[in-house]
């Protein structure tokens, strides 16, 4: 999912979150381990009762497993990345880091789209330093997100329109 932020930078002109689509709100979430546990443990006390004594301990091992799954996968879709855009530089950061992974100046960052395997792999370089964005965006977002980048890239490297070339202010 793509979400355009509103600016709190002075320079910056656009700032794009991206984040990977989710199914389930955390209380959705809660309610399908319950279900799957409830389930589990149903079969865990039935099985106990006709002789297996082992069943209740496979069952919280399952349980547990199960919520544990269900925590990284939660957790897995806590993550995002951030690409401000602006005049002046273009910063992309992570969610799990502080220190931006790009941070260079609009006029020399790159674009590079591969479409290899029919799935584009977007890349953000500058200076010898490449960054892959939205790997986690859907095929129809990743198209979305290069147009948005390609637009914003030729409006940043664009000459500065002038009647009066000799008291052009250079950017």
């Amino acid at each position: 999912m793509i979400e355009q932020l509103a600016t709190g930078d002075a320079g910056a002109w656009l700032q794009l979150r991206l984040r990977p689509r989710r199914a389930l709100t955390a209380r959705q979430f809660r309610w399908v381990f319950v279900l799957l546990a409830t389930a589990t443990w149903a079969v865990a006390l039935l099985t106990y009762l006709q002789g297996n004594v082992f069943a209740p301990a496979f069952a919280f091992l399952d349980s547990a497993f199960v919520a544990g799954s269900l925590r990284w996968a939660w957790l897995r879709g806590e993550r995002f990345e951030t690409i401000a855009l602006g005049e002046a530089e273009v910063v992309v950061r992570r969610s799990s880091r502080h220190e931006p992974l790009l941070q260079a100046h609009p006029y020399w960052v790159r674009l590079q789209v591969s479409d290899a395997s029919g799935d584009p792999r977007v890349v953000l370089g500058s200076a010898g330093r490449e960054v892959q964005v939205g790997s986690f965006l859907s095929e129809s977002e990743r198209r979305d997100l290069v147009d948005r980048l390609r637009q914003f890239l030729a409006s940043a490297s664009a000459p500065l329109p002038s009647t009066d070339h000799s008291s052009r202010v250079l950017r």
